[in-house]
């Protein structure tokens, strides 16, 4: 999986005033959990642009000004509720031989012959929870939906094992191509051709037998 770098700066105070005053000055408190206590730091408000505002996922490293080098992922984030500036970020540290839960993206790849036939992909969970390694972390989880027809689904029990195990059930629906009226009326047109057909195929043959 794919790192960010964080530039923080140790926070010596934690209270409302001095919280007050980093946001003032474009400065974001974090708190990093995980460890063995908490770790209260600051970072410009720029420099999580690239983690917050991307539907992918990734790993932090946090580097902070007394030189110590923490690997993180992010937990939590608040924005302002009418401004929509970051408030407060609080991530989790990262060990190598600890798992972590995380959410990751789903990509889908290929075009379905059900969308190609009428049908609509409909995209039931757009990320999966998974746990495991940090170093198994995936990017992301790719489909291939080329196969899909109307009525197909994709569950998490259908999804390939890698090297980190799903949070959610089995039956849990990734996507699935579900019928359109459009589909719904070309099928309901093809009937009715076909009923035409067979009536206008009866008479003829009642006039043969009669001749």
């Amino acid at each position: 999986m794919k790192s960010i770098t964080i530039n923080g700066s140790q926070r010596e105070s934690v209270g409302k005033k001095s919280t007050k005053a980093l946001r003032n000055a474009g400065q974001v408190p974090c708190v990093l959990y995980g460890g063995d206590k908490p770790v209260h730091f600051s970072a410009a408000e720029l420099a999580f642009s690239k983690l917050v505002y991307t539907p992918n996922a990734h790993t932090v490293v946090i580097e902070l000004d007394n030189g110590e080098t923490l690997n993180a992922v992010l937990q939590d984030i608040q924005f302002h509720p009418v401004t929509d500036r970051i408030l407060h970020v609080d991530f989790y540290q990262l060990f190598e031989d600890k798992e972590i839960a995380l959410n990751i993206p789903v990509n889908l790849v290929g075009n379905s012959r059900g969308v190609k036939n009428g049908g609509v992909l409909r995209r039931n969970n757009r990320k999966l929870r998974i746990k495991a390694l940090p170093i198994n972390l995936p990017d992301f989880i790719e489909i291939d939906i080329t196969p899909l027809k109307i009525g197909d689904k994709v569950a998490v029990g259908d999804l390939p094992a890698g090297d980190y195990t799903f949070l959610q059930s089995d039956t849990t629906v990734v996507c699935r191509v579900s019928t359109s009226r459009v589909a719904v009326e070309e099928e309901e047109e093809e009937e009715e051709g076909a009923e035409d057909t067979e009536g206008a195929e009866a008479p003829a043959a009642a006039e043969a037998t009669q001749e």
